[in-house]
């Protein structure tokens, strides 16, 4: 017998938060055994740009694995209602057009390291010592744009607002196990408290907690993959006759004067 639709968009939707989670995993991984990623970020031109030409094309479909292993989040982040049976939901709605921003705006962030950085580390590589000034400050300029603003500060704090809206949803309809729900709340406070590194590319001195990027980004990357989990097994729930189903077949078997 045939899934029915809703039963085939919890499959796909938690589906692809487990398997993007664990793909991305893998990309990052990579990443930081090739570039010292993420705190090659932080890290002036004259380190990067030669760091990132010694590594050669590998790195650059690295960068290219990272960005559109974690632009596959956006399906699922979009199925999200329909799975849950909240499309109703005005929070939700709201919710996963910030996911879905949030999304796109880490994208940018990291396909600049393939479209973008590649032709400022090769004319580093080959230019004199002004050349090298002016492709110095280009690499600032785009760095602080496309990854600092557009990935790090925008793309990160709207993904934590997706992130507590669907756990606080969790927590006070039950629809998926409350525990999911608080801890999606704990993963995503903690990340927040890794904007203090990123404000303080553009505000020196402000307060920064170095381990809340590296707590913060696990820990909302394993949550990614439990709410997918959680998701699926909630399929499997559901695609089990409840209890009161036999109850009632049970009585409409009985003769009518049995009945009440």
């Amino acid at each position: 017998m045939s899934a029915t639709p809703g039963l085939k968009i919890r499959i796909v939707t938690g589906g692809l938060f487990a398997l993007s989670a664990l793909a991305f995993a893998a990309a990052a991984t990579a990443l930081s055994a090739m570039f010292d990623w993420p705190d090659v970020l932080r890290e002036p031109a004259e380190v990067v740009l030669p760091a990132f030409t010694a590594s050669g094309p590998a790195l650059i479909w690295a960068w290219f694995a990272a960005a559109w292993t974690y632009g596959l989040l956006t399906i699922p982040v979009l199925l999200l209602p329909a799975a849950l049976g909240l499309q109703g939901n005005p929070v939700v709605k709201v919710a996963t057009y910030a996911g879905a921003a949030s999304v796109l705006l880490s994208l940018i962030g990291f396909l600049r390291w393939v479209f973008v950085v590649p032709a400022l580390a090769s004319s580093y590589a080959t230019g004199d010592g002004q050349t090298r000034a002016a492709v110095s400050a280009a690499w600032t300029a785009q760095h602080q744009f496309g990854g600092a603003l557009l990935g790090e500060h925008l793309g990160q704090l709207l993904v934590i607002g997706w992130s507590a809206a669907v756990s606080i949803v969790i927590l006070r309809s039950g629809i998926l196990p409350r525990w999911v729900g608080a801890a999606g709340l704990a993963t995503s406070s903690i990340y927040l408290l890794n904007q203090g590194d990123i404000l303080a590319t553009a505000v020196p001195g402000f307060p920064v907690w170095d381990l809340a990027g590296l707590i913060g980004s696990t820990g909302w990357g394993l949550w990614i993959a439990v709410l997918g989990i959680s998701i699926l097994l909630k399929r499997s729930r559901a695609s089990s006759p409840a209890p009161t189903s036999h109850i009632h077949t049970a009585l409409t078997a009985l003769p009518k004067e049995l009945t009440p």
